[in-house]
């Protein structure tokens, strides 16, 4: 027996490659800031979902006797109230529980307003071009030289507040990101092979758009969403806040700001208590925002 023949060598093997689903996964799992984020969103979704069941009080039952009673960590405070109690005397907690479902209704509502708007129109401008396109760049043009917050307020103000108002408003108000975004992702998709290919096998321009374009774009458009829920939160917020967004005796963080704000050198917690939530909320949806954007990049950034 020869040497070579008394020892064998096993050449390694090869790792076998993570099909996109893992690979996506893996780095989910490796994403401090998404994983955070995703957590505060799922929670605070939980919340708004189970209110009812979590509250410890109706959010709308009203006791002059009870008038801004302190947390439980103030010496004068009550477990019956664990967050103290309003100006009118409502159980604090509780109006913040339901004041989740009221937000994350109106980000989500308002986020998907704006997505059907830019979504559609950025497309549009991105596949045909031409007039097309110059048309919806000149509406873009208009959008962005118009003040948000203000337009806002006065045509809530002219049709009058009530949720769908405010969701309907504001998701008109911010489409602009996807249209930028997804118009110049449709330039970029409509020259490459596999639309050309489509295109010359018969397909329809509308066919192209819905089986070719639009699956090409569901990762930025979640992105998208993301980053857009926030500022439709914060922009919900501030309307209430000023007093021409969700109103009394409806529970909405802004407008829990805004009647806590007389009072705020001696009850601070009714300011920022519901300043915390939203904080909190809109950090969430940023964070998984800019996570899916790491998560989703072809070079997989982390």
């Amino acid at each position: 027996m020869t040497q070579t023949d008394a020892f064998t060598f096993d050449a390694p093997e090869e790792a076998e490659p993570m099909s996109p689903g893992q690979l996506m996964r893996r780095r989910a799992l490796n994403h401090t800031g998404f994983l955070i984020g995703s957590g505060i969103i799922v929670t605070l979704a939980l919340i708004a979902i189970f209110a009812p069941l979590i509250a410890p009080h109706d959010p709308f039952v009203q006791s002059l006797s009870s008038r801004m009673l302190p947390p439980v960590w103030d010496p004068a405070g009550s477990w019956d109230h664990l967050l103290g109690t309003d100006q009118n005397g409502r159980d604090y907690l509780s109006r913040l529980i339901y004041g989740t479902r009221v937000s994350i209704s109106i980000g989500l509502g308002a986020a998907t307003v704006g997505l059907l708007i830019g979504v559609t129109l950025g497309v549009v401008a991105g596949y045909f071009g031409g007039w097309v396109d110059h048309a919806v760049s000149f509406a873009l043009t208009a959008q962005l030289a118009l003040p948000g917050l203000l337009l806002a307020m006065a045509l809530v103000f002219i049709i009058g507040p009530s949720i769908w108002v405010v969701i309907g408003i504001i998701g008109v108000l911010h489409w602009t990101y996807y249209l930028v975004v997804t118009r110049a992702a449709t330039q970029r998709l409509r020259n490459l092979d596999f639309v050309a290919a489509a295109t010359a096998s018969g397909a329809t321009p509308r066919q192209v758009i819905w089986h070719e374009i639009l699956p090409n774009l569901i990762p930025q458009i979640i992105v998208i969403f993301t980053f857009e829920l926030g500022i439709a939160i914060l922009a919900e917020a501030s309307l209430s806040f000023l007093g021409v967004g969700i109103q009394p005796p409806t529970p909405s963080w802004g407008l829990m700001i805004a009647e806590g704000k007389q009072a705020m050198f001696y009850r601070p917690w009714l300011v920022v208590l519901p300043g915390l939530s939203l904080f909190t909320l809109v950090i969430g949806a940023n964070l998984m925002g800019d996570g899916l954007r790491d998560i989703t990049a072809p070079e997989g950034r982390n």
